[in-house]
């Protein structure tokens, strides 16, 4: 560690924590991240998706061309056994899901914040934490167990589950556990399965199955007769039954490099915010692996919460603005626990009304496209909007697909170091020092709306049409 002094601490280095020290680093602020784990990306890790919204992210950090180019894409996938939703109809220029493992996107995360100047202390532990109106101390536990404290203006706890700042500020973590005793693993197979992700559920048991891309893949499955402790050994025998059961064959498994045991919790913490303390990803909300929306959800919070705290920390906008944190993500979270337990219900339905309400619901999704094209742009995270002051424009709020901008530009690569982006027809020039964070682009087309997009991809202000004094009043009040 060079010696800086952290503006913002972040505690936990999963990929919410290193998107958000990335971008924050990006934007001039000093932040150090504090892991107790080694350094050195582990390849043990659960999440393996990327939705379309969450590329979408990664494309305004450029940083997208990058992860598609070693993931592999999935334009359809099939659910419940005869439900096939396509995601070619997404209006997004990632119209799939990619698969790729939770540690390939942690690589290229790490490197960005580390070259942006963001600051690492791994084998250190969080033992305590404190605030006044000033700032925020932590008590830490170095590698040689030996103690320090270490302030800064705003710490977030990115560090999972058991998230110790979590605990630390008193904060709840309400709900229950869905599933027990949940088997992972990561084996050699045989016999290749005909799709990239195979998924189904017969009877009292699950699996689905989904290609690393190394030789190995990764199989989660569970047997609602066989619920035991976390801690309870793992037997490839018992994951090759439990598979059998659930898809038909086990395609030969052999070769693990790894097996678990865990239990799949739906928790929400009552707040994402406590003074100048904030809670992100997995430390704020956990939930069951259904629609794979834990990692992607995460890193929404992440980009939602990292372009904020740099405006407040750097003086172009109030503390209040800190308080949308919680306004915009809450509801998500807690919608995206409601979406994924209503997937894994659906799954292991076992009575005869249950199960036919799921038939019957698969068949509504399958042959009724507004309602089909509503999940799937939930569950890909673009069909999600942020509250808006009562007469605003229709569109702030929503989501800003990566249009097309004049001289052969694109939304998202304007958006590139963390900037508005105001698109109008009208002339504008940024001045008063904005040229840091704010790009003015015009349309490709004739179109004459007028959008200010904020640095996460959601329209701050529209309107159909302004004149330069209007523009002027939006960019001061949402630029700075």
């Amino acid at each position: 560690m060079n010696g800086t002094i952290p503006t913002v601490i972040v505690v936990g280095s999963g990929p919410t924590g290193l998107l958000l020290a990335g971008d924050l680093a990006t934007a001039g602020v000093p932040v150090t991240v504090v892991e107790k784990r080694p350094q050195g990306i582990g390849n043990l890790s659960r999440a393996f998706v990327l939705h379309a919204r969450t590329l979408e992210q990664f494309d305004a950090r450029g940083l997208a061309d990058e992860l598609e180019a070693v993931g592999r894409p999935l334009g359809r996938f099939r659910l419940y056994g005869r439900l096939s939703l396509d995601l070619s109809t997404l209006p997004s220029r990632f119209n799939h899901l990619l698969v790729l493992p939770q540690y390939e996107v942690e690589k290229v995360l790490e490197r960005r914040a580390l070259e942006a100047g963001a600051q690492f202390r791994y084998e250190t532990e969080v033992t305590g934490l404190t605030q006044d109106a000033q700032g925020v101390t932590i008590e830490l536990r170095g590698p040689g167990g030996g103690s320090e404290t270490l302030r800064a203006a705003y710490v977030v706890g990115a560090d999972g589950m058991r998230s110790t700042v979590r605990n630390a500020i008193g904060l709840s973590f309400p709900g229950r556990s869905v599933i027990r005793s949940v088997m992972l693993a990561d084996v050699r197979v045989t016999e290749e399965p005909g799709e990239l992700l195979t998924f189904d559920a017969v009877g009292d048991a699950f699996a689905f199955l989904v290609p690393f891309g190394d030789g190995y893949h990764r199989v989660v499955c569970w047997d609602r007769g066989r619920e035991r402790p976390d801690d309870a050994p793992v037997g490839l025998d018992e994951i090759r039954e439990t598979t059998r059961r659930a898809l038909g064959r086990d395609f030969g498994m052999h070769d693990p490099r790894w097996m678990s045991r865990f239990h799949s919790d739906e928790r929400q913490a009552p707040a994402y915010r406590v003074g100048r303390v904030f809670l992100a990803g997995d430390a704020a909300h956990v939930h069951t692996p259904a629609g794979a929306q834990g990692m992607n959800t995460g890193l929404q919070d992440a980009a939602n919460l990292s372009w904020k705290l740099a405006a407040v920390l750097k003086g172009h906008a109030a503390d209040a603005l800190l308080d949308t944190y919680q306004a915009e993500r809450h509801p998500i979270g807690r919608t995206v626990l409601r979406s994924s337990g209503g997937i894994v219900r659906a799954a292991m339905a076992r009575r005869p009304w249950t199960i036919a309400l799921r038939t019957a619901f698969a068949a509504f999704l399958g042959t009724v496209g507004p309602a089909r094209r509503k999940a799937l742009a939930q569950v890909t995270g673009i069909g999600y909007r942020y509250p808006a002051p009562r007469g605003s424009h229709r569109f702030t709020g929503r989501r800003v697909p990566d249009v097309a901008l004049a001289g052969d530009a694109r939304l998202h690569e304007a958006m590139r170091g963390g900037r508005f982006v105001l698109i109008t027809p009208e002339p504008y020039r940024a001045g008063d020092g904005r040229e840091d964070r704010l790009a003015v682009e015009r349309w490709a087309s004739d179109r004459r709306t007028t959008v200010l997009v904020r640095p996460d991809g959601y329209a701050a202000w529209a309107a159909d049409v302004a004149d330069t004094r209007a523009i002027e009043a939006a960019v001061a009040a949402h630029v700075g």
